[in-house]
């Protein structure tokens, strides 16, 4: 087996000190497919609430990505962003397991878009679309609407990159 693949199935293997922050993302997977399934169940298509002045519940079908990238673009993005999830969340994963225990705003991170990875694509996968329903707005300027998945994947993201640049890197192995 070539030693590339090896590595990768190594990292595969649950590290004990990867469970809270699987916990986290499971928490926050709940949290998605609770708030969506609510959603879901208690407004028809396009409905929209107001909650405060700048905030809407409404909810919203997105066949596509990010705000809506490639929603119209006849089907075949289902598969390709089911396909897309399933690699990310496995490469998360393993990263999460291959962090040293002082690493934790990486892993908080890292938890985060995994959680929400997984709730946008249990979504996409049963339904072909995902459920978004958060809606915020100022002087009839709107913000696409999102989901707690989508929340969980952007502070992620912004925690990774805050690290990447303020972050203390970890000590290097003495090999």
């Amino acid at each position: 087996m070539p030693d590339a693949l090896r590595e990768a199935l190594h990292s595969l293997k649950l590290r004990r000190s990867s469970l809270p922050w699987l916990l986290l993302a499971g928490v926050l997977l709940a949290l998605d497919l609770i708030s969506k399934a609510w959603v879901s169940n208690s407004l028809f298509y396009g409905q929209r609430i107001e909650v405060l002045p700048v905030f809407d519940l409404v909810l919203l079908h997105n066949s596509g990505a990010a705000f809506s990238f490639l929603a119209d673009a006849g089907g075949w993005q289902r598969w390709f962003f089911v396909l897309l999830a399933v690699v990310a969340s496995l490469f998360i994963y393993g990263w999460l397991n291959r962090l040293q225990p002082g690493e934790k705003l990486t892993a908080l991170a890292l938890a985060l878009i995994l959680g929400g990875a997984i709730g946008n694509l249990h979504d996409r996968f049963f339904y072909g679309y995902v459920v978004d329903f958060l809606a915020f707005h100022w002087n009839q300027r709107y913000f696409p609407a999102f989901n707690i998945a989508d929340a969980g994947i952007t502070v992620g993201a912004v925690l990774l990159i805050w690290q990447s640049f303020f972050g203390q890197q970890p000590p290097a192995d003495k090999a």
